[in-house]
């Protein structure tokens, strides 16, 4: 199919996109990588009557460093986060997300802030920014301001973007020493959205767990940090019993539903399972181990 009929804008600057955005209110649309607006306009889920394209904007494609904050323009694709050594050396989990994210297509032309926006609950990058410290910065006529990740997502497909305002970018939290984390997920075949996937993100001190974050993707309405899991591993020594413990509690913490990709004990199992692959990778990123993106 093709789209509706739309008029079509390419701003200069995000003062200009924000304007149009203002004056069009629900009837337009932003077009970053467009790798989830094209396909939805093409089966006229989304029909927007003005699309404004920001890829003209000038500032919004950086990934880089700021200080203690890794920055990500809403322009930074997903293959930009994959090559950078940057993001290899300091938060190596978003590597492992960049890699597993759909084709070499929408890698290359994705953008990473895009999906946040997009709020898919099987989305990876929700998955695995909401087991980091993570903030959307927004734009919008009255001024910019931040929103911590866990609470800009509301609900699957569902965030705190408000008509007129735009996401220009993303900022997380680079994580101390002795730290490591790994996303792992398992797709039906390649490509294809998570039946099930998990980040997990450790800080070590010593062999003693100071800090443990777990998210859970495509087992609920939208990422789920499983908290139980994180307060039983916390201040701890890993060990077996004490995985098992954590397994246990992130099976409880998934909210699946039966559909063809699986029943609800199936994904159930499976987001354990992935738990226990995460966790190994995590703990050998945090002893300073080198590892390979872990595929199921």
């Amino acid at each position: 199919m093709y789209p509706s009929e739309f008029e079509y804008f390419a701003p200069q600057t995000v003062a200009e996109a924000i304007a149009l955005l203002a004056r069009y209110g629900d009837d337009a649309k932003v077009l970053a990588g467009g790798q989830s607006l094209v396909p939805m306009m093409k089966l006229r889920i989304a029909s927007p009557r003005y699309l404004i394209d920001i890829n003209r904007i000038e500032g919004l494609s950086d990934l880089r460093r700021d200080g203690d904050r890794l920055v990500i323009g809403a322009l930074c694709r997903h293959a930009d986060v994959g090559a950078s050594a940057l993001v290899r050396e300091v938060l190596p989990i978003m590597t492992d997300a960049a890699g597993l994210t759909a084709d070499i297509q929408v890698r290359n032309r994705g953008t990473v802030a895009g999906s946040i926006a997009h709020a898919d609950p099987a989305g990876d990058w929700p998955a695995v920014l909401a087991a980091l410290d993570t903030d959307v910065t927004i734009a919008a006529t009255s001024g910019v301001r931040t929103v911590p990740l866990s609470a800009f997502i509301v609900d699957g497909y569902t965030t705190q973007l408000e008509p007129g305002e735009i996401v220009t970018g993303l900022s997380v939290g680079i994580p101390p020493a002795h730290a490591g984390g790994a996303y792992v997920k398992f797709e039906k075949r390649a490509g294809d959205f998570a039946v099930a996937s998990v980040a997990v993100q450790i800080a070590l001190d010593g062999t003693t767990l100071r800090s443990v974050a777990i998210s859970l993707g495509a087992v609920g309405p939208a990422a789920i940090r499983a908290t139980a899991a994180e307060q039983v591993l916390q201040g701890r020594e890993a060990s077996e019993s004490l995985l098992m413990d954590g397994e246990r509690l992130v099976r409880e913490a998934a909210q699946p539903f039966a559909d063809t990709r699986g029943s609800v004990e199936y994904k159930r199992h499976l987001a354990g399972v992935l738990f226990r692959r995460a966790f190994a990778g995590a703990l050998d990123r945090a002893n300073g181990r080198e590892i390979s993106t872990i595929h199921m």
